[in-house]
């Protein structure tokens, strides 16, 4: 087996936001791969979320938490004693954090604050993972892709939060983590992510598979906005193998690190929403601006050589593969087959799927 998920048997692995679209697929692809995972975040908020929809409350130790909340999260460090920790619990819309920035930053400021305090007091954790966003670069609209190393910053409360996250990791990690023998902890910036089992509004599959399913035309704010798109498995597998290498070589890969896919996988809206209702079979598009909409990026890409060269990750799967095998997850659902079944599918195949 790939060294990567052969590390993650029989370790105890607690994830921060399990009930979220990207906390759900990795704790169940870490429960696949025998971890002893558990999940520490609010309560899934709708019964078609995809916590419910994999049943992860069976395979995995799920505690239904506020991160603000460090009593609590506190004693639960205390009575799980992991070794690796994932923390990707956030308020994770721009729309959001418009309509609502303090919750919006006491998450993801103070949450993750909280988080990092935590991991600062349970000598068991060997290495983590502090997932934020790749908005949280100060974005210029350029065309050049974002290093790790380019300026922080957001315009919008979301970004600005993110970019904040970024500054307290930065803080705890040169006052406390360097000091720390055995113990690696790294930062991560990822674009946005496809895959089944998302619902978030504002997003532009669920929303496309929400028209869908109700045969409704999908309507398009910024059709010509263009995204670094990439299967929400492709972000998980460079933050699993991260987390493979904090563990055991932590001077090494304590830093920031960009996870993306290629320039060349980039797409419109536009030709994102045109994949989905290929793949679904029928369907229609109409534009519908909005005059006086919160302000959006319209350009926003990650460079992944560092990724590339010194952690040999690159995505597994193109955007093509990406929005077929998303599209795919949503229709066999729709059709009645089982999350879990379609879910485990995909993820073996993407174990079995070469760079």
């Amino acid at each position: 087996m790939n060294g990567t998920f052969s590390f993650f048997k029989g370790r105890r692995v607690f994830i921060t936001g399990d009930t979220g679209f990207k906390g759900a697929w990795l704790s169940y692809w870490l429960h696949l791969l025998g971890a002893d995972v558990t999940g520490y975040a609010l309560a899934p908020k709708q019964r078609g979320d995809l916590f419910n929809q994999l049943q992860l409350s069976r395979h995995i130790k799920h505690v239904t938490g506020d991160i603000r909340d460090r009593l609590h999260l506190q004693k639960v460090f205390s009575q799980f004693k992991p070794e690796v920790v994932f923390h990707l619990a956030a308020q994770s819309l721009v729309r959001v954090s418009y309509a609502d920035p303090v919750t919006t930053i006491d998450t993801n400021v103070t949450g993750s604050a909280t988080l990092l305090e935590c991991v600062r007091q349970s000598p068991s954790v060997r290495s983590l993972v502090y997932i934020t966003s790749d908005k949280c670069y100060l974005n210029k609209e350029w065309l050049w892709a974002y290093r790790e190393n380019d300026e922080l910053g957001g315009k919008d409360p979301y970004s600005a939060s993110k970019a904040a996250a970024e500054l307290i990791f930065a803080c705890y990690h040169d006052s406390f983590f360097t000091m720390r023998k055995n113990f690696g902890a790294a930062s991560t910036r990822a674009g946005n992510v496809i895959g089944g089992g998302d619902w978030a509004l504002d997003r532009i599959v669920p929303d496309c598979i929400r028209a869908l399913q109700k045969k409704c035309a999908i309507e398009l704010r910024h059709p010509q906005a263009v995204r670094p798109w990439q299967h929400v498995l492709d972000p998980l597998y460079g933050y699993m193998m991260l987390a493979a290498r904090l563990y055991s070589r932590p001077k090494e890969f304590s830093t920031s690190w960009n996870f993306g896919p290629s320039v060349r996988s980039s797409r419109t809206v536009q030709e994102v929403a045109a994949k989905i209702v290929s793949g679904w079979g029928e369907g229609k598009i109409r534009h519908v601006p909005q005059k006086k909409a919160p302000h959006e990026s319209q350009m926003l890409l990650l460079n992944c050589e560092k990724a590339n060269r010194l952690l040999g990750w690159a995505p597994r799967w193109d955007v093509d593969r990406s929005l077929m095998e998303t599209v795919d997850w949503y229709r066999e659902v729709h059709a009645g087959e089982p999350a879990a079944k379609i879910t485990e599918r995909q993820i073996r195949s993407y174990m079995d799927s070469r760079a």
